[in-house]
């Protein structure tokens, strides 16, 4: 198992960063690719970025590729999500998850799921 806890969240302006954390418990965290997946309200859960398990291939949605960057540590069984030119439809609860195959874009393809972080971007 893997238990995922995610940090970093805030408010913050048009045209901020942030950066996002996601600490990792559990032996199995490196056999894992990790994903960045958002919910805003009264939407559905929407695909951010993901990470293979080596860290070699990483994935973005089309909405945030170019501003956001997904990376990993696996030795400190920790994922990270830098988020750059934030814009007020960037603003969700953000969730970090686990999915055993690389790439996985669907939320109902990662088996593990921290409790969310809110990140709310003022115009």
């Amino acid at each position: 198992q893997v238990q995922l806890v995610e940090s970093g969240g805030g408010v913050v302006q048009t045209g901020d960063s942030l950066r996002l954390s996601c600490a990792a418990s559990g032996s199995a965290f490196i056999m894992y690719a990790m994903g960045w997946i958002r919910q805003a309200p009264g939407k559905e859960r929407e695909f951010v970025a993901s990470i293979s398990w080596g860290g070699r291939s990483t994935y973005y949605a089309d909405s945030v590729q170019g501003r956001f960057t997904i990376s990993r540590d696996n030795a400190k069984k920790t994922v990270y999500l830098q988020m750059n030119s934030l814009k007020p439809e960037d603003t969700a609860v953000y969730y970090c998850a686990a999915a055993l195959a690389s790439g996985s874009r669907k939320p109902s393809e990662y088996d593990y799921w921290g409790q969310g972080t809110q990140v709310t971007v003022s115009s």
